[in-house]
């Protein structure tokens, strides 16, 4: 029997660019969205920086799908 590797997935951090590409949100909207809660929030890379951990992003495009078939 294979040993199991118990170390996680390293967490991917999207830049805003492919955060809009794959969202379809604008800047606009998506700044909307964190200041009212409903998108993750950014994580700082540096200090003119920011970035999204992917499966928080993957997690609400999930959510808004599953909005859809409700």
């Amino acid at each position: 029997m294979k040993a199991v590797n118990a170390t996680p997935a390293p967490r991917r951090i999207l830049r805003r660019g492919e955060v809009t590409m794959r969202t379809g949100l604008s800047n606009t909207t998506i700044h909307r969205e964190i200041q009212a809660g409903r998108f993750p929030k950014p994580v700082a890379l540096g200090r003119r920086a920011v970035g999204w951990f992917e499966h928080e992003v993957d997690a609400w495009l999930e959510a808004r799908a599953g909005g859809r078939d409700a």
